[in-house]
């Protein structure tokens, strides 16, 4: 009987989850950009950390917090897509055997307090309408920029069906023409290279694609939710010429009519009990035709490995 044998696999490390507040005080009136930004660096060299120990090479994850930190009074955040490639060239430039690396941040959005309807310069309260992701990967090479929202919770109350499916001896869901539909949504926009080198407008396309998912959602009369996916990412590829493909997460969240029968009330699609599990979880990809594949460019990347 052969020996059994093992090897090191794919690997990254780093730290996790830095939550980087900082507040542009050029001016009376000040702006705030809230983020949670995650560090990973990659690079062969790196072996002999795991196998003996050997942290010779390691750049320690406490300097990459710190350098996010540093980086953030430095170079100011124009945008959480900018800010991670600014710390991805740090790493894979300043450190000749960090070969490349996964960048990720969440960024939390504030708006001005109205203050006898004026906004307030330094007062700002959270909102909470989804929010913002973006990713740098650099791998093999090559530099990945996607952008994208999470958490953007969408009703609508009517404009939905679902019938024709195939049915069997378990199949018990009724056939419907008038539903309400839900879903909380993870979508992550990848760029086309080509428009990173020549540089985006991160933060209007943020806000143009976001409001471009929620005119299709409310707009596009759906006989399924992965009709609605898909009507989703075609407007935002056709609305923004920088994007490559759009890929979603939805799951279901199930609104089901009540049975009021029992008191002698009738509910005409009214009252519903909200149902949070188990859900349906519908996922697809939006691809502009002609745009080169990137599979590497999702490597590690949360919801979409």
């Amino acid at each position: 009987m052969s020996e059994t044998t093992v090897s090191l696999g794919p690997n990254k490390y780093g730290k996790a989850e830095n939550r980087v507040v900082r507040i542009t005080r050029d001016t009376g009136r000040h702006e705030i950009a809230d983020l949670n930004v995650t560090s990973q660096l990659r690079g062969a060299a790196l072996v002999d950390s795991y196998l003996t120990g050997d942290n010779a090479l390691v750049v320690a994850t406490d300097t990459q917090k710190n350098t996010i930190y540093a980086f953030a009074k430095k170079h100011g955040v124009p945008s959480p897509e900018q800010f991670l490639l600014t710390l991805a060239d740090h790493f894979v430039a300043g450190f000749e055997w960090i070969e490349g690396g996964l960048w990720q941040a969440e960024q939390y959005e504030w708006a001005r307090i109205l203050v006898e309807g004026k906004p307030h310069d330094h007062s700002f309260v959270r909102t909470g309408q989804g929010t913002r992701l973006a990713t740098v990967q650099v791998i093999d090479g090559s530099t990945h920029v996607t952008g994208g929202v999470k958490d953007l919770v969408v009703l609508k109350s009517t404009g939905s069906e679902f019938h024709g499916f195939p049915r069997d001896e378990y199949t018990t869901l009724v056939e419907t023409t008038d539903r309400v539909m839900s879903t909380s949504v993870t979508g992550r926009w990848r760029y086309l290279p080509e428009a990173v080198e020549a540089g985006i407008d991160y933060n209007g396309l943020y806000e143009e694609v976001t409001a471009v998912l929620l005119s299709a959602f409310a707009t596009v009369h759906s006989l399924a939710l992965q009709q609605t996916l898909f009507e989703m990412g075609k407007a935002a590829i056709l609305a923004r010429p920088e994007i490559a493909e759009v890929r979603f997460a939805m799951p279901n969240k199930h609104h089901f009519v009540y049975d009021l029968s029992p008191f002698g009330l009738e509910n005409p699609n009214e009252v519903f009990h909200a149902d949070d599990r188990p859900y349906g979880l519908i996922e697809g990809t939006v691809v502009r035709d002609g745009a080169a594949p990137a599979p590497e460019a999702w490597t590690d990347v949360p919801t979409f490995v």
